[in-house]
């Protein structure tokens, strides 16, 4: 049998060599970026560790990327740990990308001193990033070694398409119902004026019956009040949200038609014309919080002016930029990045988040009756507000956000482990999961993970993997738009359908999915199965934007590949699966009547 062939790679630095698991970084040192190994350091010249086409040069110049001619290895030589943030300051990086380079050739130079006085670490990392297509092993002799030695010996794969990748990722019974549609409102008004408002939903009457038959249905067994429990909550997250669906639905339809605008390069994404049309598409994105405090509040019985106002706080520009902000230290894997009253705190970014003011009204709707108890009436309209502001805005800030970032660092490392099964385990895991962690507003903890990959390779296969989530929200509610006799149901369902292509899967999830139950878990079982192909197909994306409108995403800079076709098999049989098995089990006509939405709550004694 013919021996494999086999590649050398060089040492970029002089220092000492480390085995990849010892470098203080867990994307690389978990071998997501592929294998490789690292270097400290005794001094700053860099030099190519392989002959071959330089591919890339990060902006903030810390990261070099090669191609070599006969192997098409993809290396990574990563100058430095967390030295993104240094914006190239310590480095001079003396080739470009195009530029041939021929191995042991001095490529760049790194101020050892700049980085250490920066508080950040020199070790230097290469990384073999398409390790799974191209290698069986990576041999890597560790200890002293001179810029240009040979340090590692790989045993190049005998089939690059059959290799395995290296994982990567990401009731209403006896009762006529009359649909009338957005004028619902109106007419509600109008009715009302007449027949009086005892029989509003706000009277504490309608109150009152509306409570003693809830307190009637209650289960009684354990496993009943669970699932009564799980029923409630996402009744008041979907009630929560219904208010705001159509601006949401509308906005990603927006967001979609701009990344068309710019995929085909009619408009620049620094012109005015691209910064006006995406304040349109993003603005309820980014001020989510203010809505969806309002429209909480009024769902649990708080002030929901004050809701707004809290929601405001949450995305008030300094805390914003707070939130953004380098951390000083780390605390249960939270970046210490702000302090109050002298107490270290992590400010988490809450745009485009919903869960954390949900919980922050159920505070409220407990403490604004009690505030009004204990504040004499004359002091109600000035100091109940004070208070309801001021604790429930510490609440969300001080122990919500950082509850929300140690869960995400958390699932970050489950993510991390995922990783290491298989691609195909991961896409059917993550696939599956995704959208449950999008409702909790868990999912950030993917964000960095994606982000730093196309930050450093210019590719991300979790990407693709999430991408498939939003696909699979999309065909379940394009099942329930085109079965759907009732007019309620398709007014909201058809835009949905349109925004979650786009890549915004709120109104599809919030608006109908979840709101249906079955909905919901028949289109994560498409996204679980989406996900599986995009792994199995080792399906890659070079670009943010997802589901169908960011197909541009999956075609390879360097020239089609099979990813884009991956991705059109990925797709096509997600669609298929979410769509066929919400229409023959996901959703009913009668579904509309029996789905359980929480009641508005509104507390005696409530200023007018």
């Amino acid at each position: 049998m013919a021996k494999a062939q086999t590649v050398t790679i060089l040492s970029p630095v002089n220092g000492d060599v480390i085995a990849l698991n010892k470098v203080k970084d867990p994307v690389f040192s978990a071998g997501m970026m592929g294998l490789g190994f690292g270097v400290q350091p005794s001094s700053g010249e860099v030099v190519a560790p392989v002959s071959g086409q330089v591919t890339m040069v990060a902006e903030t110049k810390h990261a070099i990327g090669f191609t070599t001619p006969d192997d098409h290895l993809e290396v990574l030589v990563h100058l430095g740990i967390d030295t993104v943030d240094l914006k190239g300051a310590p480095f001079t990086v003396k080739v470009a990308a195009g530029d041939d380079v021929q191995a042991g050739d001095v490529i760049a130079t790194m101020d050892l001193a700049a980085i250490q006085a920066a508080n950040r670490q020199t070790t230097v990392i290469l990384a073999v990033t398409n390790t799974s297509d191209k290698l069986e092993s990576l041999d890597v002799v560790t200890g002293a070694k001179a810029a240009g030695d040979v340090t590692a010996t790989g045993r190049l794969n005998a089939n690059t398409f059959n290799a395995k990748r290296q994982n990567r990722l990401p009731k209403a019974g006896g009762q006529y119902q009359v649909v009338i549609g957005p004028a619902v409102t109106d007419v509600y008004d109008a009715i009302i004026k007449q027949i009086g408002p005892g029989f509003s939903n706000d009277s504490e009457t309608a109150k009152a019956v509306a409570e003693t038959a809830a307190a009637a249905q209650r289960p009684t067994t354990p496993w009943g009040k669970v699932k009564w429990g799980i029923s409630n909550l996402i009744g008041v997250i979907t009630g929560s949200m219904i208010p705001v669906i159509g601006l949401l639905a509308a906005s990603g339809i927006l967001k979609g038609i701009l990344a068309l605008l710019t995929t085909f390069n009619l408009v620049s994404p620094t012109a005015p014309t691209y910064v006006i049309i995406n304040a349109m598409g993003d603005s309820v994105f980014y001020f989510l919080p203010i809505f969806v405090g309002f429209t909480a509040g009024k769902k649990l019985g708080a002030d929901p002016v004050i809701m707004g106002i809290i929601g405001g706080v949450l995305t008030y520009p300094a805390i914003v930029t707070m939130a953004s902000g380098k951390a000083t230290s780390t605390l249960l894997g939270m970046g210490i990045n702000a302090n109050f009253f002298g107490l270290p705190v992590h400010v988490a970014s809450y745009t485009y988040s919903i869960f954390p003011m949900i919980a922050g009204a159920w505070l409220a709707s407990k403490l604004e009756p009690w505030l009004k108890r204990v504040i004499p009436t004359v002091l109600r309209m000035i100091f109940v507000p004070l208070f309801e502001v001021v604790i429930v805005s510490g609440a969300i800030l001080l122990f919500l956000g950082p509850i929300i970032t140690v869960l995400s660092t958390g699932l970050a490392n489950i993510i991390v482990w995922v990783y290491n099964l298989s691609p195909a385990i991961s896409g059917l895991i993550i696939g599956g999961f995704y959208q449950v962690l999008v409702i909790f507003g868990l999912h950030w903890a993917v964000i960095p993970i994606v982000a730093n990959d196309i930050a450093t390779t210019g590719h991300s296969y979790l990407n693709a993997i999430v991408s498939a989530t939003m696909v699979a929200q999309g065909g379940a509610v394009f099942a329930i738009a085109l079965k759907s006799k009732l007019a309620n149901i398709q007014e909201l369902a058809w835009p949905a359908t349109i925004s979650a292509f786009c890549g915004v899967t709120e109104p599809a999830m919030y608006g109908i999915n979840l709101k249906y139950g079955r909905a919901f878990v028949t289109a994560s079982i498409g996204a679980a199965v989406g996900g599986f192909l995009t792994g199995l197909m080792n399906v890659n994306m070079w670009g943010f934007t997802g589901s169908l409108i960011g197909f541009t995403s999956f075609v390879n800079p360097k020239g089609l590949d099979f990813s884009f076709y991956g991705f059109l098999i990925a797709s096509a049989a997600t669609i298929v699966v979410s769509f066929a098995l919400t229409w023959m089990f996901g959703f009913k006509d009668e579904d509309a009547n029996a789905v359980k939405v929480a009641p508005k709550k509104r507390h005696l004694g409530a200023t007018a």
